[in-house]
């Protein structure tokens, strides 16, 4: 059961108790003490297996090698015993809020992690990384984990399915800072005045703008999220020292929502659980079978099946997908940005541009985490020529679908309408991808384990990759000491013993 919290803009005249503030509200549900529900662990858990997959894909790229070089820079801070980092030995440790910096990039780095879309858009597993590092570096067991990050996946959810950030041009990590915040502050037991103060100090410091992920697209994009979850950490060790944050934070008259979302006519109904109400939002979530933007998941699955049926992409005129607005116009050709059909733009541009990944699966009838990205890959001439057919379209049907609160009929996909040389043309369409809780092959524990096992195995020995599943599984039973194992430790020679990248620290 779920309850509504009107939230709108307030004078500053205007009386708003604490209590009544949304940064309280979400403040009372991390300090909900009630059980969390066996799906949800078990989703939980799949969760951070998916984490360390595509952190171990992405351990000898670049933004992550030099995250890693960050955090270890920094040593292990008084108050605890530190936290480890995605690749280096368990006994090598750096301070919580930078090792969330180091395994956020790290995750996030390959876009290939979990999602949900509505509102606002989000990858809720970026949560775990902070959350993680707290939790090992106080000593906590594998049952005060889970609740943490029930929570953050709660609270994130909760604002993305009622507050849009992106029409503003606010990158969506803005509803990340106070999940993290949230889930950290259950996960040490704290009080809910302490914990609002940190999730106010958390959104504060983490609205920023949507250029990360327009244009050429930077490294940054994979920072972002990472950033968030580092002030997270920090937001929460200031306000446990006493300290407050701008109030409110949400509500005010020069607050977040009246100079950076609606403006001060502005109200939104944020859902969240009632009293004594579990914390299950993580079963809305939905993970990638392929690495590329999630709206582009059911779009290659369709790629797929269109050359398994035998399409001749060579007899191609023209491709249509029609589809949501925001697949339109973020990854489509109504973004109109011309590095979405540019072969040397980066990977991370490339990622974003369903006219290039369609082309890229239909012609290949697969999607691969590097390989399809290689620069050789995407200069090919045929490539390029069928990728300047594509274009996308905003059709009124898939934007109302893609909103939908009905899971039933909520939807990523599409129609698309290709035409060939001959007049001839070809009707197809998906709704959801193929990995979907309601797609063709739905996601679960044994294709989490697989998808590990695929991208760990090159970085990995087969014993590490063991000894890691062994240990996730068994998460709520977990001890301090194991929970301070809960990471993955490189073959020899993969992750570097010392700095690659120099910087100021």
């Amino acid at each position: 059961m779920t309850v509504n919290h009107h939230v709108r803009v307030y004078k500053s005249e205007e009386d708003l108790p604490r209590e009544e503030q949304l940064a309280w509200k979400i403040a009372e549900v991390a300090t909900d003490a009630v059980e969390v529900e066996q799906d949800v662990v078990d989703m939980i858990i799949n969760r951070i297996i998916d984490n360390a997959s595509v952190a171990a894909a992405s351990l000898t790229r670049g933004p992550i090698i030099a995250a890693r070089d960050q955090a270890f820079s920094h040593p292990v801070s008084t108050g605890g015993k530190g936290a480890t980092v995605f690749g280096a030995p368990l006994d090598k440790r750096t301070s919580p809020e930078w090792a969330a910096w180091a395994n956020g990039v790290a995750v996030r780095e390959l876009d290939y992690h979990d999602t949900f879309l509505a509102a606002e858009y989000s990858h809720p597993g970026d949560n775990i990384p902070p959350i993680l590092a707290v939790a090992q570096h106080v000593g906590a067991d594998g049952r005060a984990l889970v609740r943490g990050l029930a929570t953050g996946y709660e609270i994130q959810v909760d604002l993305v399915k009622a507050i849009c950030l992106h029409k503003h041009k606010i990158d969506h990590v803005a509803h990340l800072g106070p999940s993290a915040a949230a889930g950290i502050g259950t996960l040490l037991g704290l009080p809910t005045e302490t914990i609002y103060q940190a999730v106010g100090q958390a959104l504060h410091t983490t609205t920023a703008t949507r250029q990360s992920r327009k244009g050429e697209i930077s490294t940054w994009k994979a920072h972002a999220p990472a950033f968030a979850g580092k002030m997270a950490v920090e937001a929460v060790d200031r306000a446990m020292r006493g300290q407050t944050s701008p109030s409110p934070i949400y509500e005010g008259e020069d607050g977040v929502i009246a100079w950076m979302l609606d403006g001060k006519d502005a109200a939104y109904e944020v859902p969240l659980p009632a009293t004594g109400k579990a914390k299950r939002a993580i079963l809305d979530t939905y993970t990638k079978e392929h690495s590329a933007e999630y709206q582009a998941q059911a779009w290659i699955d369709l790629a797929r099946k269109l050359h398994n049926e035998g399409v001749d992409t060579t007899a191609i005129a023209s491709v249509v997908l029609h589809t949501s607005h925001h697949t339109h116009y973020v990854i489509g050709s109504g973004a109109n940005d011309p590095q979405k059909y540019d072969p040397t733009a980066s990977r991370e541009t490339l990622d974003h541009s369903i006219p290039y990944i369609f082309t890229v699966a239909l012609q290949d009838g697969t999607w691969h985490h590097v390989d399809s990205y290689a620069p050789e890959r995407a200069g090919r001439a045929d490539t390029v020529e069928l990728w300047n057919k594509v274009t996308t379209l905003e059709d009124a049907e898939w934007t109302r679908r893609y909103h939908s609160n009905d899971i039933a009929e909520k939807a990523f996909g599409g129609r698309v309408e290709i035409t060939f040389a001959d007049g001839s043309t070809l009707v197809d369409e998906i709704a959801v991808a193929d990995a979907h809780p309601l797609g063709a092959r739905p996601f679960a524990r044994e294709n989490y384990i697989a998808k590990f096992r695929l991208l760990a195995s090159p970085v990995l020995d087969d014993e590490e990759i063991e000894r890691f599943l062994e240990l996730v599984q068994r998460l709520p039973e977990l001890t301090a000491a194991e929970v301070a194992e809960l990471s993955i430790i490189a073959k020899p020679g993969v992750v570097a013993s010392e700095a690659v990248t120099k910087g100021l620290f």
